[in-house]
């Protein structure tokens, strides 16, 4: 079997399975191998039952001590039994599995692993995985992979696919060479490969994952390398006018507030580049809410006052819209145009954009990905901003150059990457920091507390709201599943109205719904129609409502430190005081820890330093923490050896 092989030439895929996994993007063997497991579930020591923990997976180990009911009834069929160790009894409840009435005997003991939650004075364990004490001792030295699933593919069926192409994996090439691989201490690739997908053990999964972000990390800098040999000898035909430079003067004075000390050197920076006659490729690196959209804006400014286009490229849809708003509203003083793209705008609204792109008529434009699609043809782009979560400058610079175009680049970031990393990273780039904070702007006040500070809160909340200002609330999902005690926007938000009634106008939004949809209800909240906005973590990259004060997060534990430090920086944002509160829903050592350091600082680059010390070395088959450019695997904070090892190996083998 070839790696180019069709999925449907593994035993067990049919026509049927093989559309399942087209959901996937899995269309053949070697995306079906590439495909990672997102997690592994790990067999810990069973615990009594008196002190097992609540709404954490864990394995008890008791003796069924009633008759194992089978009760059918009209949608589903449920199996109940009673099971009890020396320390006390809980409830099991199976849906859907009517053998198990034949399997499970009472009076015999067995290992369940499951969540246990308290219903009444009842612990209870739904859908728990049961073993016979002998299996679960042999389970307890095995590491299983949990795959990315979507509707009709099951974890099963995956893991039996790459386990029919073991073989597969076993005689994969190598493209590093065995010196390389021996000087850096790395797996070969087939080895480590089949390490990711079967693991021995943590050590031997550690290893793997060290080889394939290894090899991330090198394919990454072998295109920055090759980036910034090409930008030495690229010449710009953008260069700033004398006049564009002088009104630039009056547009910072014309600014409600001042430059900080960093924002003005980025912009000086900027400005020094765009006109050194050489093509810039700059980074604005800065923590959340430093003001690097201004320095974008004062450089999209002095580019169309010289002639030339410019493009601000965002991540979604939302965000484009706000960003158009802001600066047709900056800039029509100037009688300059901006114009929107997205995906979503229908057909005769995107060829009119097209049509005034290749025109000239409009100088500035914002949008999404639908700004480097190939209907559109610029007249002459001089400047384009963008952010990390597109890395411009790696993938997409090269479409517009097809155009004949070499605009400068200029990429906005806000994750907190220690310089020494970002100087690797961003190679390609020079570096512009941003360190200190708008004046004006107040340290958001931080607290972590438990589920029972939540009426507190509610009542801190409604208390702002009457003050005129706004509220986010984020959840972790956006409606109830079965088996998953975590906060949903959908039953929250319901709630929340009953708490407020018509005292507090609440909203929910989240990434399922329609762009339209969304659009409306952030510009809703924008003009202050909603005063409680409650959201999945779609709110998380760059939304700005200087009158929203308070930020609730649910569930807090769950989420990366960088993301809960970007979630927080949507507040604060104006003069008024800011507030995060921090709901740890399942409090252990570990979580009162991690989330103690967002508690004591809201120095981003701090925060990642203390939670690379946190994060131990079991953390790579946990959650990643979110925004750490486009790596699968790779992580820039925990895999940082690795990152400098990769660079290292680029500049010594690189063909």
């Amino acid at each position: 079997m070839r790696l180019t092989d069709p999925v449907t030439e593994i035993r067990g895929v049919g026509g049927k399975t093989a559309a399942a996994f087209r959901k996937l993007k899995i269309e053949t063997v070697q995306d079906l191998i590439e495909l990672y497991p997102r997690r592994y579930l790990g067999y810990q020591a069973p615990v009594p039952v008196r002190s097992a923990p609540m709404l954490e997976r864990c394995t008890i180990q008791a003796t069924i001590c009633t008759a194992v009911k089978v009760n059918k009834g009209p949608r589903f069929t449920v199996v109940t039994a009673g099971a009890q160790d020396a320390t006390g009894s809980v409830e099991l409840i199976w849906f859907n599995m009517p053998f198990l009435g034949n399997v499970l005997r009472k009076g015999e003991t067995y290992c369940f692993t499951g969540l246990l939650r308290w219903k009444g004075r009842r612990r209870t364990m739904e859908q728990p995985e049961y073993f016979t004490p002998y299996k679960y001792q042999e389970m307890r030295s095995v590491l299983q992979p949990v795959y990315p699933l979507t509707a009709g593919v099951k974890n099963n069926q995956l893991r039996k696919a790459v386990q029919e192409v073991g073989e597969v994996i076993r005689t994969l090439p190598d493209p590093l060479p065995k010196e390389a691989r021996e000087e850096y201490g790395l797996l070969p690739l087939s080895e480590a490969m089949y390490g990711i997908h079967f693991p021995k053990d943590e050590a031997s999964l550690s290893a793997a994952v060290r080889r394939l972000a290894f090899d991330e990390f090198y394919r990454f800098l072998q295109q920055v390398q090759e980036l910034r040999e090409e930008n030495v000898r690229l010449v710009s035909t953008h260069v700033l006018t004398e006049d564009a430079m002088s009104k630039l003067q009056g547009f910072l004075a014309g600014l409600p507030f001042a430059l900080t000390k960093g924002q003005q050197e980025a912009l000086n920076d900027v400005l020094r580049d765009m006109s050194g006659g050489s093509v810039m490729n700059r980074l604005i690196q800065g923590d959340v809410g430093c003001g690097k959209t201004i320095v974008a804006a004062a450089a999209l400014f002095v580019t169309a006052l010289s002639g030339y286009q410019g493009a601000l490229m965002v991540p979604t849809e939302v965000l484009a819209m706000q960003h158009f708003k802001d600066l047709e509203k900056l800039f029509a003083p100037y009688k300059m145009k901006v114009a929107l793209l997205t995906g979503s705008m229908t057909a005769k609204e995107k060829r009119a954009v097209y049509e005034e792109l290749t025109s000239g008529s409009v100088q500035i434009v914002v949008g999404t990905h639908a700004l480097i699609q190939e209907k559109v043809n610029y007249r002459s782009l001089g400047l384009v901003v963008t952010d990390e979560q597109h890395r411009f400058g790696v993938r997409q610079r090269d479409r517009l150059a097809e155009k004949g175009e070499l605009p400068h680049v200029l990429v906005m970031s806000a994750t907190p990457i220690p310089r020494t990393l970002a100087i690797i990273l961003y190679a390609d780039l020079d570096i512009s920091l941003i360190t200190e904070l708008p004046g004006g702007r107040k340290r958001i006040l931080n607290c972590v507390v438990g589920t029972d500070y939540r009426p507190t809160a509610y009542k801190f909340i409604q208390k702002e709201v009457a003050a005129g200002h706004q509220a986010y609330v984020i959840c972790p999902k956006v409606e109830d599943s079965e088996g998953t005690p975590l906060e949903n926007v959908t039953d929250y938000a319901e709630m929340l109205r009953g708490v407020y009634g018509e005292r507090v106008r609440v909203a929910s939004l989240h990434g399922r719904m329609k762009d339209a949809e969304k659009q409306q209800i952030l510009q809703d909240f924008t003009d202050r129609k909603i005063d409680v906005l409650v959201s999945t973590t779609v709110i998380e990259v760059g939304i700005n409502n200087p009158n929203a004060t308070v930020m609730m997060i649910e569930d807090a534990e769950r989420f990366g430190l960088a993301q809960l430090h970007q979630l927080r920086g949507r507040v604060g944002r104006g003069e008024a005081q800011g507030y995060c509160i921090f709901i740890n829903a399942v409090v252990t050592p570990e979580s009162k820890e991690r989330l103690g350091v967002l508690e004591a600082s809201n120095d981003g680059f701090h925060i990642a330093a203390e939670d690379l010390k946190l994060r131990g070395p079991g953390d790579f088959f946990g959650v990643r923490q979110s925004g750490d450019l486009m790596f699968r695997l790779a992580d820039i904070y925990h895999h940082a050896d690795v990152l400098k090892a990769a660079q290292e190996c680029v500049l010594k083998y690189r063909n």
